[in-house]
């Protein structure tokens, strides 16, 4: 085998060696195989929260108890979710009548995520939050802090699913159906 041969051998098997651990990892901090107590303390965490909206003033997220709720972290310089956020604006649309409400959890600047907001027609409430808002997270079981990252949250308070990375609109009906 030539010396060029081996390099390139080395390096696909290197690069199998990280995909699977990458596929590992997320595996590993999916939300739904947090334990009830970490569940439990993730939820309570979030109805403890208050956050800014876009004009500033204050949203306790305790205002949310006793909806079905997605709540997703987000960023306007996140390209998954970009793309994932008119799904979220038409589910909005199709499920508010029943009880269910998206809150949106921008790491962000306030100018930037106003200015998204505006120019998607963002139709559900937007929260601004910075380094605090990705502890929230961690808590509601996303220690990599990464983004975009969503919690489903029962009627009774409990979170029931989560998602790292962009989740797809069937996904999300198919959880929302069953708590409804």
């Amino acid at each position: 085998m030539s010396k060029l041969s081996q390099i390139l051998l080395y390096a696909v098997v290197a690069l199998l060696a990280v995909s699977a651990g990458i596929v590992y990892k997320v595996k590993q901090i999916d939300g739904t195989r947090l334990s009830s107590t970490e569940k439990k303390a993730g939820a309570e965490a979030f109805f403890a929260t208050s956050l800014p909206d876009i004009a500033g003033n204050m949203q306790p997220f305790s205002q949310w108890r006793g909806n079905v709720l997605l709540v997703n972290f987000w960023a306007t310089w996140c390209a998954p979710c970009r793309e994932e956020i008119p799904e979220f604006i038409d589910a909005q649309e199709k499920y508010r009548d029943r009880g269910v409400v998206l809150v949106g959890i921008a790491i962000d600047q306030k100018e930037r995520v106003e200015m998204f907001s505006n120019e998607f027609g963002i139709n559900y409430p937007i929260v601004v939050g910075d380094i605090d808002a990705f502890s929230l997270a961690e808590v509601m079981g996303n220690p990599q802090g990464a983004l975009p990252y969503t919690v489903m949250i029962n009627r009774d308070g409990e979170i029931v699913d989560s998602h790292l990375g962009r989740i797809h609109i069937d996904k999300v009906e198919k959880i929302l159906k069953s708590l409804l």
